[in-house]
């Protein structure tokens, strides 16, 4: 007997075969899809959305996955690495809006030089502002870097699988000890291991996607679980392998936001954030996340002439953030009617805080 679709949303625990049909729904189920999705929300999370200064340290980087405009192959990239005063200037932008965290996102890089750095700006930014959250995503690390950036004051970290099926994963970066499925794996559990509050995500639409492997996405981060997801649509970059490919989705936008309230109904009190890709697919991308389910947006405060080289995607960088007042305007922006931002505090995910109630 098929289970009707507003049973099968009240259930508490979801297959494999549940998760496949959430996703595959027609367009009078994805609304009821998107109105339980905003009611698991407002329940676990509220109907707050924190946000992240987001600063782009660098987009130098080791790796060479097929789909990425910053992968060390791509000659056409202008490099750069943001220095201690630009990065000064960024955490004090943060601090002082009250937006209450911070994101440093980077190239995958490893080396005693680039772990000191990363601890040095940890440093400073809490001995400007202690209570100041942040989030950490730069790449895979060794077990010791991770405790060492945990214990410098980065309390989450952001480590993308992009694909959680290993065979699958190969399709899309090079199978080398540099691009190692089971190293991703084991990076994520270190993470979490140091005491991060532990992020993943997924791209959603890249070559072959079915809904049936975006399901198994979505059953890898529960089984994990992880404390926040990132996750968003594949943008083809040029200059890469991958700059022709096509999404299998028609409806890429729809699919993206699907992939967003079941990761809400189905992990009902982590963060999710609304991603800058999902604007570059549609205009009003970032609003329609956070009424699907997301509830983190992430303003970017790099200096503009080095936002436009971090193009992990084709993208069209959006104005430049010198200002409290630019930063917290920019943080409004993607947020629609009936949510509010909050400010002052870290945004730390219930799902964390539960685990670790003592």
């Amino acid at each position: 007997m098929i289970m009707d679709f507003k049973t099968l949303l009240d259930k508490q625990d979801f297959d494999i075969e549940d998760i496949v049909r959430l996703l595959d729904c027609n367009p009078a189920e994805e609304a009821l899809l998107f109105a339980k999705a905003d009611e698991v929300r407002l329940a676990n999370v509220g109907n707050g959305v924190y946000g992240r200064a987001l600063i782009e340290l660098t987009n130098y980087c080791k790796k060479d996955c097929y789909y990425c405009g910053i992968r060390k192959s791509n000659k056409s990239v202008e490099r750069y690495m943001l220095d201690f005063e630009q990065v000064k200037y960024a955490i004090h932008l943060a601090s002082d809006s009250g937006i209450g965290s911070m994101a440093i996102q980077s190239g995958e890089l490893s080396s005693p030089e680039f772990t000191d750095f990363v601890i040095r700006i940890l440093n400073y930014a809490k001995s400007i502002d202690p209570n100041l959250g942040i989030t950490l995503s730069c790449g895979e690390q060794s077990p010791e870097t991770y405790k060492k950036w945990f214990d410098a004051g980065a309390e989450r970290y952001l480590l993308r699988i992009e694909v959680s099926d290993e065979e699958t994963y190969y399709n899309f970066h090079p199978n080398n000890e540099l691009h190692s499925f089971q190293n991703r794996l084991s990076c994520l559990q270190s993470i979490r291991d140091a005491g991060f509050q532990t992020g993943t995500g997924v791209m959603i639409g890249l070559p072959g996607q079915t809904v049936e492997s975006l399901a198994k996405d979505v059953v890898f981060m529960r089984d994990f679980n992880i404390h926040m997801c990132g996750m968003g649509p594949f943008i083809p970059c040029n200059g890469t392998p991958m700059e022709n490919a096509k999404s299998p989705f028609e409806d890429l936008v729809g699919m993206s936001l699907r992939m967003i309230a079941v990761m809400r109904i189905v992990m009902k009190d982590i963060n999710i954030v609304a991603s800058t890709a999902m604007e570059t697919i549609h205009p009003q991308g970032r609003s329609r996340a956070i009424q699907a389910g997301a509830n983190v947006v992430m303003p970017n405060v790099n200096p503009l002439e080095h936002r436009k080289k971090y193009k992990l995607y084709e993208k069209i960088p959006t104005g430049i953030i010198d200002s409290v007042d630019s930063l917290i305007n920019a943080a409004y922006a993607p947020i629609p009617e009936g949510y509010h931002l909050i400010l002052n505090q870290k945004g730390t995910a219930p799902h964390y805080l539960k685990e670790h109630l003592i």
